[in-house]
């Protein structure tokens, strides 16, 4: 099976904004739908609690026709039009889609960060991680997020495997950045978050991309859109993963980040499995 997990950074500018970017979010949206993955995740779709309007709904049934779609969106008192997932998957696909809520700090179980889909042999997970803000400001809310998060993926490891993925706002190791050096409190590098990521490997979990690639430097998801040059000089970080459980780590056929184009931001990843008999 393949699988795409990319940040859109607005559903809503990708499928009818007018703006350059909104056409390179579009070319990015062509090569996506050009895969035929079986499940595309999406973070920060940024749609109101009721989803989607007509207009937005048809442009993106013109890009994924033969799929279904399960979304969650940030619901009051949680900031409105704020992050935000959304689940493509092909149809004939038999699953059961939930919106878990993890004990997380409030509002966060609010903001629309997270959605499981259960399938026969595996649960696949797709989370939009908050950040830890300006000034840090939210990292001690983050850390409890991240020790929530990790005890809910084990609880689901405990029925059937997991695949997991998404934004985590967190590079993990220095070579996942570009400049370990002078990013040693910035909001992503933090040794807290980067201690809770390692606690969430530690909790029966592997990194595909460093599964199948080791330690290659330059590797990034993510490159600043303030910095005009980022992505031309390949300042990025990567803070975009596809996990899954130790025990089907063996199973990753490819695991790699996508070609965007020009656009900055995040790019989208790709994991190739194979899940025949897989639980």
């Amino acid at each position: 099976m393949k699988f795409i997990s990319w940040n859109i950074d607005s559903l809503n500018a990708a499928l009818t904004g007018t703006s350059p970017r909104s056409d390179l979010s579009r070319a990015v949206l062509d090569t996506i739908a050009g895969e035929d993955a079986d499940i595309i995740a999406l973070q920060e779709t940024k749609l109101p609690e009721k989803g989607m309007n007509k207009k937005q709904a048809a442009v993106l049934s013109e890009y994924f026709p033969d799929y279904e779609m399960a979304f969650i969106s940030s619901r009051e008192p949680a900031r409105k039009g704020y992050a935000g997932t959304m689940a493509l998957y092909k149809k004939g696909l038999a699953l059961q889609a939930d919106y878990p809520a993890i004990s997380a700090p409030e509002p966060m179980d609010l903001e629309g960060r997270m959605i499981t889909l259960e399938l026969k042999d595996f649960y696949f997970n797709l989370v939009y991680t908050p950040n830890a803000g300006d000034g840090l400001k939210r990292l001690a809310e983050r850390q409890i997020w991240d020790q929530c998060y990790a005890a809910y993926l084990q609880d689901l490891d405990k029925v059937k495997p997991v695949i997991s993925c998404g934004d985590y706002n967190v590079a993990h190791k220095e070579i996942d950045l570009a400049h370990p050096e002078s990013n040693r409190r910035s909001p992503g590098f933090t040794d807290e978050e980067r201690e809770g990521f390692s606690n969430l490997l530690a909790a029966g979990f592997t990194d595909s991309f460093r599964h199948v690639h080791g330690d290659i430097e330059g590797a990034y998801s993510w490159w600043a859109q303030r910095v005009k040059t980022s992505k031309i000089n390949n300042s990025g970080w990567r803070i975009d993963y596809f996990l899954v459980s130790d025990r089907i780590r063996d199973r990753i056929i490819r695991s790699e980040m996508m070609d965007s184009g020009p656009r900055q931001d995040h790019t989208p990843l790709l994991l190739e499995m194979d899940i025949e008999g897989m639980c």
